[in-house]
């Protein structure tokens, strides 16, 4: 690593620890506003504040959550038209050029179609490029919010209802939990999908 880009991730972690402190001197709309940004453009992943908020004030675990799912279900259909009506020059300018990340996305459409917004909204993968994508792949806009609803739902109660539960011990291992959910909910639409594709081949 050059000195340049030492320097440059630097400046950028600076910025970002920045962000969320400003995020988090407004307390509930700051998780709101962050949550609505971070589904279109980089910024801190709202789990960051929400954990330290469900931590601060349990009672109110639920309420965070909702107001998590709702503003980044609303900016992933904000980052929806962004790629709808800017294309691939804006996908390409905010993704620093990497073409291959929306080659990527655009076979994981070709293979599992909603899912694969589900599971990018639900699981740590950057839910951000495939709210882009999505616009610009003219993936069905209803589709796109039921799946974002879903995962983001998903995540953001699971993160609210284990630290209302279990409290800070459960802090560190979080991702982990979610890992584990993420594992068992694609081992289960694997399963699906190879006995919906058995029955096909049995009709056929």
């Amino acid at each position: 690593m050059s000195m340049l880009q030492y320097f440059g991730r630097e400046i950028m972690h600076e910025i970002l620890v920045k962000i969320n402190a400003l995020f988090q001197s407004l307390g509930v709309p700051g998780l709101a506003l962050n949550s609505f940004i971070e589904s279109f453009f980089l910024v801190p992943p709202p789990d960051i504040l929400l954990i330290s908020m469900d931590l601060a004030k349990p009672e109110k675990s639920l309420y965070y959550a909702t107001i998590c799912t709702i503003a980044s279900a609303f900016g992933g259909a904000f980052g929806y038209f962004i790629g709808k009506f800017g294309g691939r020059p804006v996908f390409n300018f905010l993704f620093r050029n990497k073409h291959e990340q929306f080659d990527h996305v655009e076979k994981l459409y070709e293979q599992y179609g909603s899912m694969a917004v589900f599971f990018s909204a639900f699981t740590p993968i950057p839910y951000k490029i495939f709210t882009i994508a999505s616009g610009i792949l003219n993936m069905n806009f209803w589709k796109f919010m039921l799946a974002s609803f879903l995962g983001r739902g998903m995540r953001f109660y699971l993160v609210s209802i284990v630290l209302m539960l279990f409290g800070p011990m459960i802090k560190q291992y979080i991702e982990w939990v979610i890992l584990g959910v993420t594992v068992l909910i694609v081992l289960f639409f694997v399963i699906l999908y190879k006995k919906r594709h058995m029955f096909k081949n049995t009709n056929n």
